[in-house]
Protein backbone atom coordinates (compact mmCIF):
# COMPACT_ATOMS: atom_id res chain seq x y z
CA UNK A 1 0.00 0.00 0.00
CA UNK A 2 1.28 3.31 -0.82
CA UNK A 3 1.58 6.64 1.55
CA UNK A 4 -1.70 7.74 -0.12
CA UNK A 5 -3.85 4.72 0.57
CA UNK A 6 -2.49 4.64 4.38
CA UNK A 7 -3.56 8.07 5.32
CA UNK A 8 -7.04 7.03 3.81
CA UNK A 9 -7.34 4.13 6.08
CA UNK A 10 -6.07 6.52 8.47
CA UNK A 11 -8.92 9.22 7.94
CA UNK A 12 -11.33 6.15 7.54
CA UNK A 13 -10.82 4.97 11.34
CA UNK A 14 -10.59 8.05 13.08
CA UNK A 15 -14.04 9.33 11.31
CA UNK A 16 -15.64 5.98 12.36
CA UNK A 17 -14.08 6.34 15.79
CA UNK A 18 -16.10 9.63 16.33
CA UNK A 19 -19.15 8.36 15.39
CA UNK A 20 -19.22 5.80 17.66
CA UNK A 21 -18.25 8.22 20.33
CA UNK A 22 -21.40 10.15 19.81
CA UNK A 23 -23.39 7.05 19.57
CA UNK A 24 -21.73 6.43 23.50
CA UNK A 25 -20.20 3.37 22.31
CA UNK A 26 -16.94 2.02 24.65
CA UNK A 27 -13.95 3.41 22.55
CA UNK A 28 -11.91 0.58 24.70
CA UNK A 29 -13.43 -2.30 23.22
CA UNK A 30 -13.65 -0.08 19.33
CA UNK A 31 -9.81 0.06 20.07
CA UNK A 32 -9.35 -3.89 20.63
CA UNK A 33 -11.35 -4.71 17.78
CA UNK A 34 -9.20 -2.29 15.30
CA UNK A 35 -6.50 -4.25 16.62
CA UNK A 36 -7.69 -7.31 15.83
CA UNK A 37 -9.09 -6.65 12.99
CA UNK A 38 -6.86 -4.36 11.26
CA UNK A 39 -4.20 -6.97 10.14
CA UNK A 40 -6.95 -8.82 8.21
CA UNK A 41 -7.92 -5.24 6.50
CA UNK A 42 -4.58 -4.34 5.64
CA UNK A 43 -4.02 -7.75 3.77
CA UNK A 44 -7.24 -7.47 1.99
CA UNK A 45 -6.05 -3.98 0.88
CA UNK A 46 -2.74 -5.04 -0.31
CA UNK A 47 -2.92 -8.34 -1.64
CA UNK A 48 -4.69 -7.53 -4.60
CA UNK A 49 -1.70 -7.92 -6.20
CA UNK A 50 0.38 -11.10 -6.84
CA UNK A 51 3.70 -10.90 -4.00
CA UNK A 52 6.41 -9.12 -5.95
CA UNK A 53 8.94 -11.62 -7.28
CA UNK A 54 11.19 -13.89 -5.81
CA UNK A 55 14.71 -14.77 -6.87
CA UNK A 56 15.70 -18.83 -7.09
CA UNK A 57 18.28 -19.65 -3.97
CA UNK A 58 18.41 -22.86 -5.40
CA UNK A 59 17.81 -24.99 -8.90
CA UNK A 60 19.11 -28.27 -10.48
CA UNK A 61 18.74 -31.50 -11.89
CA UNK A 62 16.94 -34.49 -9.65
CA UNK A 63 17.66 -37.92 -11.22
CA UNK A 64 14.50 -39.91 -10.96
CA UNK A 65 15.20 -42.82 -13.19
CA UNK A 66 17.68 -44.14 -15.79
CA UNK A 67 16.24 -42.06 -18.15
CA UNK A 68 14.50 -39.49 -16.39
CA UNK A 69 16.13 -35.97 -14.77
CA UNK A 70 13.72 -33.47 -13.23
CA UNK A 71 14.47 -29.47 -12.95
CA UNK A 72 13.55 -27.81 -9.71
CA UNK A 73 13.55 -24.51 -7.88
CA UNK A 74 13.55 -23.28 -4.68
CA UNK A 75 12.70 -19.94 -3.47
CA UNK A 76 11.01 -18.23 -0.31
CA UNK A 77 12.23 -19.09 3.14
CA UNK A 78 14.24 -22.36 3.48
CA UNK A 79 13.40 -22.55 6.60
CA UNK A 80 9.75 -21.84 6.27
CA UNK A 81 6.60 -24.61 5.88
CA UNK A 82 7.81 -26.13 2.59
CA UNK A 83 5.39 -25.51 -0.53
CA UNK A 84 5.62 -27.92 -3.68
CA UNK A 85 3.72 -26.15 -6.49
CA UNK A 86 2.65 -28.40 -9.12
CA UNK A 87 2.06 -27.35 -12.65
CA UNK A 88 -0.73 -27.84 -15.18
CA UNK A 89 -1.20 -30.39 -18.55
CA UNK A 90 0.17 -32.74 -18.00
CA UNK A 91 3.21 -31.48 -20.30
CA UNK A 92 3.20 -28.28 -18.86
CA UNK A 93 5.88 -25.98 -17.16
CA UNK A 94 6.85 -23.91 -14.33
CA UNK A 95 7.15 -20.00 -14.78
CA UNK A 96 8.23 -17.29 -12.32
CA UNK A 97 4.60 -16.24 -12.19
CA UNK A 98 3.90 -19.34 -10.14
CA UNK A 99 6.72 -18.37 -6.86
CA UNK A 100 3.98 -15.24 -6.21
CA UNK A 101 1.05 -16.72 -4.56
CA UNK A 102 2.19 -17.24 -1.16
CA UNK A 103 4.90 -14.92 0.83
CA UNK A 104 8.32 -15.64 0.69
CA UNK A 105 9.36 -14.75 3.91
CA UNK A 106 6.80 -17.08 5.38
CA UNK A 107 6.92 -19.47 3.30
CA UNK A 108 10.00 -22.17 1.61
CA UNK A 109 8.45 -22.84 -2.49
CA UNK A 110 9.52 -25.24 -4.55
CA UNK A 111 8.73 -25.92 -8.09
CA UNK A 112 9.73 -28.43 -10.26
CA UNK A 113 9.00 -29.24 -14.16
CA UNK A 114 7.41 -33.09 -14.41
CA UNK A 115 9.01 -35.61 -16.17
CA UNK A 116 9.66 -34.58 -19.99
CA UNK A 117 8.20 -31.30 -19.42
CA UNK A 118 9.39 -27.87 -19.42
CA UNK A 119 13.35 -28.32 -18.52
CA UNK A 120 13.51 -31.58 -17.11
CA UNK A 121 15.27 -33.94 -19.57
CA UNK A 122 14.65 -35.79 -22.02
CA UNK A 123 12.21 -33.05 -23.22
CA UNK A 124 8.55 -34.83 -24.45
CA UNK A 125 9.75 -38.36 -22.95
CA UNK A 126 6.46 -40.32 -22.74
CA UNK A 127 8.30 -43.49 -21.73
CA UNK A 128 8.17 -44.13 -17.63
CA UNK A 129 6.08 -41.45 -18.06
CA UNK A 130 2.48 -41.71 -15.76
CA UNK A 131 0.68 -40.40 -13.20
CA UNK A 132 2.18 -42.69 -10.35
CA UNK A 133 6.30 -42.06 -11.96
CA UNK A 134 5.56 -38.05 -11.22
CA UNK A 135 3.93 -39.14 -7.61
CA UNK A 136 6.70 -41.22 -6.81
CA UNK A 137 9.23 -38.10 -8.28
CA UNK A 138 7.13 -35.84 -5.83
CA UNK A 139 8.00 -38.60 -3.03
CA UNK A 140 12.13 -38.65 -4.42
CA UNK A 141 12.59 -34.42 -4.39
CA UNK A 142 10.48 -34.54 -0.89
CA UNK A 143 13.09 -36.74 0.49
CA UNK A 144 15.95 -34.81 -1.40
CA UNK A 145 15.81 -31.75 -0.05
CA UNK A 146 14.70 -33.00 3.33
CA UNK A 147 11.57 -31.68 4.00
CA UNK A 148 9.19 -33.53 6.08
CA UNK A 149 5.37 -32.01 5.51
CA UNK A 150 4.62 -30.57 2.46
CA UNK A 151 1.67 -28.26 1.12
CA UNK A 152 0.79 -28.91 -2.45
CA UNK A 153 -0.08 -26.33 -4.65
CA UNK A 154 -1.80 -27.76 -8.16
CA UNK A 155 -4.00 -26.10 -10.28
CA UNK A 156 -5.86 -27.93 -13.38
CA UNK A 157 -4.05 -31.22 -13.99
CA UNK A 158 -2.27 -30.33 -11.14
CA UNK A 159 -5.20 -30.26 -8.62
CA UNK A 160 -4.91 -34.56 -9.95
CA UNK A 161 -1.28 -34.71 -9.07
CA UNK A 162 -1.84 -33.18 -5.66
CA UNK A 163 -5.08 -35.54 -4.54
CA UNK A 164 -2.72 -38.68 -6.03
CA UNK A 165 0.61 -38.07 -3.61
CA UNK A 166 -1.86 -36.62 -0.98
CA UNK A 167 -3.71 -40.78 -1.12
CA UNK A 168 -0.46 -42.22 -1.79
CA UNK A 169 1.65 -40.37 1.52
CA UNK A 170 -1.06 -38.57 3.59
CA UNK A 171 1.51 -38.08 6.43
CA UNK A 172 3.81 -35.48 4.33
CA UNK A 173 1.00 -33.59 3.39
CA UNK A 174 0.11 -30.55 5.87
CA UNK A 175 -2.27 -28.86 3.06
CA UNK A 176 -3.99 -28.64 0.20
CA UNK A 177 -4.31 -25.46 -2.02
CA UNK A 178 -6.25 -26.46 -5.51
CA UNK A 179 -7.55 -24.22 -8.23
CA UNK A 180 -9.83 -26.15 -11.20
CA UNK A 181 -10.17 -29.48 -9.55
CA UNK A 182 -9.80 -31.94 -12.00
CA UNK A 183 -10.44 -35.52 -10.98
CA UNK A 184 -9.72 -37.88 -14.18
CA UNK A 185 -13.18 -39.57 -14.42
CA UNK A 186 -14.46 -40.50 -17.62
CA UNK A 187 -17.11 -38.13 -16.87
CA UNK A 188 -14.70 -34.91 -17.00
CA UNK A 189 -12.69 -36.49 -19.86
CA UNK A 190 -16.01 -36.70 -22.17
CA UNK A 191 -17.00 -33.11 -21.54
CA UNK A 192 -13.93 -31.57 -22.43
CA UNK A 193 -13.91 -33.86 -25.53
CA UNK A 194 -17.08 -34.81 -26.74
CA UNK A 195 -19.24 -32.06 -26.59
CA UNK A 196 -19.79 -30.68 -23.31
CA UNK A 197 -17.34 -27.85 -24.22
CA UNK A 198 -18.63 -27.52 -27.18
CA UNK A 199 -22.59 -26.84 -25.94
CA UNK A 200 -20.38 -23.21 -24.71
CA UNK A 201 -17.65 -22.92 -26.94
CA UNK A 202 -19.17 -24.65 -30.21
CA UNK A 203 -16.38 -22.52 -32.48
CA UNK A 204 -13.93 -23.19 -31.14
CA UNK A 205 -14.80 -26.44 -30.87
CA UNK A 206 -15.57 -26.95 -34.93
CA UNK A 207 -12.26 -24.83 -35.31
CA UNK A 208 -10.09 -27.96 -33.28
CA UNK A 209 -12.04 -30.72 -35.43
CA UNK A 210 -11.48 -28.77 -38.99
CA UNK A 211 -7.93 -29.29 -38.13
CA UNK A 212 -8.01 -33.24 -37.87
CA UNK A 213 -8.30 -35.71 -41.09
CA UNK A 214 -11.27 -37.49 -39.63
CA UNK A 215 -13.24 -35.12 -37.96
CA UNK A 216 -15.48 -38.03 -36.80
CA UNK A 217 -12.91 -40.21 -35.18
CA UNK A 218 -13.50 -40.91 -31.39
CA UNK A 219 -12.26 -41.38 -29.03
CA UNK A 220 -10.49 -38.06 -29.58
CA UNK A 221 -7.93 -38.83 -26.85
CA UNK A 222 -6.24 -41.62 -28.62
CA UNK A 223 -7.05 -40.10 -32.13
CA UNK A 224 -4.88 -36.59 -31.56
CA UNK A 225 -2.22 -38.99 -29.37
CA UNK A 226 -1.60 -40.81 -32.11
CA UNK A 227 -1.70 -37.91 -34.77
CA UNK A 228 0.93 -36.08 -32.43
CA UNK A 229 3.20 -39.39 -32.81
CA UNK A 230 2.73 -40.42 -36.29
CA UNK A 231 2.69 -38.12 -38.09
CA UNK A 232 5.97 -36.11 -39.84
CA UNK A 233 7.47 -33.15 -37.40
CA UNK A 234 5.45 -30.75 -39.43
CA UNK A 235 2.14 -32.28 -39.09
CA UNK A 236 2.85 -32.74 -35.17
CA UNK A 237 3.71 -28.86 -34.44
CA UNK A 238 0.40 -28.64 -36.42
CA UNK A 239 -1.73 -30.52 -34.30
CA UNK A 240 -0.24 -29.62 -30.94
CA UNK A 241 -1.03 -26.05 -32.10
CA UNK A 242 -4.76 -26.86 -32.46
CA UNK A 243 -5.22 -28.46 -29.42
CA UNK A 244 -3.23 -25.89 -27.62
CA UNK A 245 -5.53 -23.11 -29.12
CA UNK A 246 -8.30 -24.82 -28.38
CA UNK A 247 -7.96 -25.53 -24.59
CA UNK A 248 -6.41 -21.78 -24.31
CA UNK A 249 -9.27 -19.85 -26.08
CA UNK A 250 -11.83 -21.73 -23.50
CA UNK A 251 -9.84 -21.19 -20.68
CA UNK A 252 -10.59 -17.51 -19.71
CA UNK A 253 -14.26 -15.65 -20.28
CA UNK A 254 -12.62 -12.32 -20.84
CA UNK A 255 -10.37 -12.67 -23.53
CA UNK A 256 -10.70 -10.37 -26.27
CA UNK A 257 -9.06 -10.12 -29.71
CA UNK A 258 -5.75 -9.22 -28.29
CA UNK A 259 -6.09 -12.45 -26.22
CA UNK A 260 -6.03 -13.87 -29.42
CA UNK A 261 -3.41 -11.96 -31.15
CA UNK A 262 -0.94 -12.69 -28.12
CA UNK A 263 -2.02 -16.14 -28.35
CA UNK A 264 -1.28 -16.76 -31.71
CA UNK A 265 2.47 -14.74 -31.28
CA UNK A 266 3.01 -16.84 -28.53
CA UNK A 267 1.78 -20.23 -30.74
CA UNK A 268 3.96 -18.81 -33.91
CA UNK A 269 7.34 -18.44 -31.86
CA UNK A 270 6.67 -21.78 -29.61
CA UNK A 271 6.34 -25.76 -30.18
CA UNK A 272 3.38 -26.66 -27.75
CA UNK A 273 4.31 -30.48 -28.76
CA UNK A 274 4.90 -31.46 -24.84
CA UNK A 275 1.91 -30.04 -23.88
CA UNK A 276 -0.49 -31.74 -26.72
CA UNK A 277 1.12 -34.84 -26.69
CA UNK A 278 1.46 -35.37 -22.66
CA UNK A 279 -1.93 -33.96 -22.58
CA UNK A 280 -3.81 -36.54 -25.00
CA UNK A 281 -1.61 -39.33 -23.73
CA UNK A 282 -2.80 -39.11 -20.21
CA UNK A 283 -6.44 -38.67 -21.14
CA UNK A 284 -6.11 -41.84 -23.84
CA UNK A 285 -4.93 -43.30 -20.95
CA UNK A 286 -7.69 -42.42 -18.46
CA UNK A 287 -4.63 -40.88 -16.70
CA UNK A 288 -3.53 -43.82 -15.49
CA UNK A 289 -6.80 -44.45 -12.65
CA UNK A 290 -9.44 -46.66 -12.13
CA UNK A 291 -12.98 -44.88 -12.92
CA UNK A 292 -13.13 -42.20 -9.88
CA UNK A 293 -10.33 -43.57 -7.79
CA UNK A 294 -9.56 -40.03 -6.67
CA UNK A 295 -12.70 -39.52 -4.81
CA UNK A 296 -12.83 -42.91 -3.65
CA UNK A 297 -9.99 -43.09 -2.07
CA UNK A 298 -10.33 -39.60 -0.23
CA UNK A 299 -10.93 -40.96 3.25
CA UNK A 300 -7.21 -41.05 3.12
CA UNK A 301 -7.34 -37.80 3.28
CA UNK A 302 -10.26 -36.57 5.59
CA UNK A 303 -8.15 -34.79 8.08
CA UNK A 304 -5.76 -32.90 5.98
CA UNK A 305 -6.74 -29.34 5.77
CA UNK A 306 -7.76 -27.93 1.75
CA UNK A 307 -8.71 -24.43 0.28
CA UNK A 308 -10.18 -25.27 -3.29
CA UNK A 309 -10.69 -22.37 -6.06
CA UNK A 310 -12.86 -22.99 -8.88
CA UNK A 311 -13.81 -20.27 -11.37
CA UNK A 312 -17.60 -20.02 -11.67
CA UNK A 313 -17.45 -20.54 -15.74
CA UNK A 314 -14.71 -22.33 -15.79
CA UNK A 315 -15.94 -24.70 -19.19
CA UNK A 316 -12.64 -27.13 -18.62
CA UNK A 317 -12.96 -28.05 -15.27
CA UNK A 318 -16.29 -27.29 -14.10
CA UNK A 319 -17.30 -26.27 -10.81
CA UNK A 320 -19.66 -29.35 -10.33
CA UNK A 321 -15.85 -31.45 -9.52
CA UNK A 322 -14.73 -28.95 -7.14
CA UNK A 323 -18.19 -28.61 -5.42
CA UNK A 324 -18.41 -32.28 -4.70
CA UNK A 325 -14.51 -32.93 -3.46
CA UNK A 326 -15.27 -30.22 -0.94
CA UNK A 327 -18.53 -32.27 0.48
CA UNK A 328 -16.37 -34.80 1.12
CA UNK A 329 -13.21 -33.06 3.17
CA UNK A 330 -14.91 -31.90 6.06
CA UNK A 331 -11.44 -29.69 6.63
CA UNK A 332 -11.91 -27.64 3.23
CA UNK A 333 -12.73 -24.62 2.25
CA UNK A 334 -14.57 -23.46 -1.21
CA UNK A 335 -14.18 -20.75 -3.40
CA UNK A 336 -16.46 -20.23 -6.10
CA UNK A 337 -15.00 -16.87 -8.11
CA UNK A 338 -17.12 -14.94 -10.47
CA UNK A 339 -16.03 -13.00 -13.85
CA UNK A 340 -13.74 -16.07 -13.36
CA UNK A 341 -12.63 -19.53 -15.82
CA UNK A 342 -10.47 -22.05 -16.09
CA UNK A 343 -7.15 -19.66 -16.24
CA UNK A 344 -5.27 -19.23 -13.03
CA UNK A 345 -4.39 -15.60 -14.08
CA UNK A 346 -7.99 -14.23 -13.64
CA UNK A 347 -8.01 -11.52 -10.89
CA UNK A 348 -10.79 -12.99 -8.63
CA UNK A 349 -9.23 -16.24 -8.95
CA UNK A 350 -5.58 -14.77 -7.94
CA UNK A 351 -7.11 -13.12 -4.66
CA UNK A 352 -9.13 -16.42 -3.82
CA UNK A 353 -5.42 -18.46 -3.73
CA UNK A 354 -3.49 -15.66 -1.94
CA UNK A 355 -6.06 -15.78 0.44
CA UNK A 356 -5.58 -19.76 0.45
CA UNK A 357 -2.35 -19.32 1.66
CA UNK A 358 -3.25 -16.85 4.29
CA UNK A 359 -5.28 -19.51 5.65
CA UNK A 360 -3.04 -22.03 5.53
CA UNK A 361 -0.86 -20.51 7.36
CA UNK A 362 -3.34 -19.94 10.42
CA UNK A 363 -3.92 -23.46 10.08
CA UNK A 364 -0.60 -24.68 10.48
CA UNK A 365 -0.35 -22.06 13.13
CA UNK A 366 -3.13 -23.55 15.47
Amino acid sequence: MDNSETVRLFRTFRMTEKQFTLAGFDMRIYRVLLLLLLPHFLFAQSRMELWPEVDVFNSGHLRVSDLHELYFEQCGNPNGPPVFVLHGGPGGNISPYYRRFCDPAYFHIILHDQRGAGKSRPWAEIRENTTWDLVEDIERLRTHLNVDEIILFGGSWGTTLALAYAEQYPDHVAGLILRGVFTATQEEIDHFYHGGLAKLFPDLYQDLLDELPDPQRRPLPAYLFELLTKSDSLEQVRYARAWTRYEAMASRIDHDDSHRRNLERWLSNNNPLSFALFENYYMANRCFFEEGQLLRDLQRITHIPAWIVNGRFDVICPPITAWRLHRLLPRSELRLTYASGHSMGEKNTEIALMEGFEWMRRQLDE
